[in-house]
């Protein structure tokens, strides 16, 4: 378990959500995205970047993840004011566990700072937050942060804000998988009854739609160990753009180059025009 180390961040530490009416250019491009085309039920983003934006600003890497929590905050409110319904931002890794020490206690201590002044914003601006990942891993503080902040806002449904914490999709899949063997071993399930349906109500998005649009930042061509099962299908886009310096008008081109996109899941396109012209 990772130990929370005192770190002082107040120099890098600004972020404040939902702080901004939408003005009316804004508002008009909002009004463009959502009449172009349907919008994706849920965006999916691997936030990277961070500490490559603060080497080149002569900052450290903990203040590269501090500015990183503005980018969140306009994403965030983005998403609510267009109606996105599902939002998850891959914010941990289990794989970062692997970082140093004083690196990951500062994330660690960034993370609370930001639930305990934004929790309020959220569920005044009916936002619910879920963690999707492995909770048993993070320290007893982070943990009983979150589940206080899940808790207030459980009931609220204008937009899910998913933070995936401590997470990879090798594990998801794994807990599944042991958590099928269990309830086999057990006599709760027949292995001759798992199908796809049954593995996806085990993992832990099972509650969440799969996202249609996965946006990863800095310019790396991976998905990084995310999602993996529930990323068949989902439409990838790639940006140059460090995560700190990621705003809502990046969103915009993101979610127009998906509008751009045929989804065919495995068809034709006459056939996915024929249903179309069937379903008019």
């Amino acid at each position: 378990m990772a130990r929370i180390a005192t770190i002082d961040l107040s120099s890098a530490f600004k972020p404040h959500w939902f702080s901004s009416d939408i003005d009316a250019v804004d508002a008009e491009a909002q009004e463009e995205i959502r009449a172009t085309c349907e919008l994706p039920h849920h965006i999916a983003i691997i936030m990277d970047g961070n500490g490559r934006w603060a080497r080149l600003k002569g900052k450290t890497r903990i203040e590269g993840h501090a500015a990183g929590v503005d980018s969140v905050r306009d994403v965030v409110e983005a998403c609510a004011q267009l109606g996105i319904g599902y939002l998850t931002l891959f914010t941990f890794s289990t794989e970062n566990w692997k970082r140093p020490e004083k690196e990951v206690s500062a994330l660690m201590q960034l993370l609370i700072r930001v639930l305990r002044r934004e929790t309020q914003e959220l569920h005044d601006n009916n936002i619910r937050l879920q963690v999707i990942g492995n909770m048993n891993l993070l320290p007893e503080n982070v943990r009983r942060v979150l589940c206080e902040t899940m808790e207030l806002t459980k009931n609220n449904s204008r937009l899910m804000l998913n933070i995936a914490l401590s997470y990879s999709g090798k594990w998801d899949i794994l807990q599944a998988c042991r958590s099928m063997a269990f309830d086999a071993k057990n006599g709760k399930l027949d292995p001759a009854d798992i199908d796809e349906q049954l593995l996806e109500s085990y993992l832990s998005t099972h509650m969440i739609p799969d996202p249609e649009l996965l946006i990863r930042t800095s310019g790396e061509f991976r998905i990084s160990n995310f999602m993996l099962w529930q990323s068949a299908y989902t439409e990838i886009y790639f940006t140059n753009t460090y995560w700190p310096d990621f705003r809502r008008t990046q969103l915009y081109d993101a979610i127009r180059d998906f509008q751009s996109r045929e989804r065919r899941f495995g068809q034709t396109s006459e056939q996915i025009k024929t249903k179309q012209t069937a379903n008019k």
